[in-house]
């Protein structure tokens, strides 16, 4: 049985990098929606034009420092943790909150199959924490 500090601890780097990861990866596609077409804007603009676009994305931006922090905090847990806990309950909650966060914040469409999907994750990672 884990002590319920390392417990939290373990719980708290998790949550750091699922809620870091999915916040970059909701305001990135969001921004890429944003701006639009990149082969639209390389054809008018050039090369340059098109990335000119995407760096100048405060959303995108803010996308990459959140999904930047999340790699960080992914270091700093399998520094401290077992890897065969943090990379698949971090990667698999990742998907969970990814799916919700894209019905609520972008407005996908996620059908019952994605669901089903996400509820086999969490009875997984509930498998991996007992």
């Amino acid at each position: 049985m884990t002590p319920l500090p390392a417990a939290f601890a373990t719980t708290a780097m998790i949550a750091s990098v699922v809620v870091t990861a999915t916040a970059g990866d909701i305001l990135t596609a969001s921004a890429m929606r944003q701006i639009g077409d990149l082969d639209r804007i390389r054809a008018r603009s050039g090369i340059l034009g098109a990335a000119g676009a995407v760096l100048s994305n405060t959303r995108f931006g803010i996308g990459v420092v959140c999904l930047a922090l999340s790699f960080f905090s992914l270091l700093f847990a399998f520094s401290h943790r077992d890897l065969s806990l943090i990379g698949p309950a971090a990667t698999s909650l990742t998907f969970v909150t990814n799916a919700l966060a894209a019905k609520i914040f972008l407005k996908e469409n996620v059908d019952r199959r994605r669901w089903a999907a996400a509820i086999f994750v969490c009875v997984g990672v509930a498998l991996l924490a007992f």
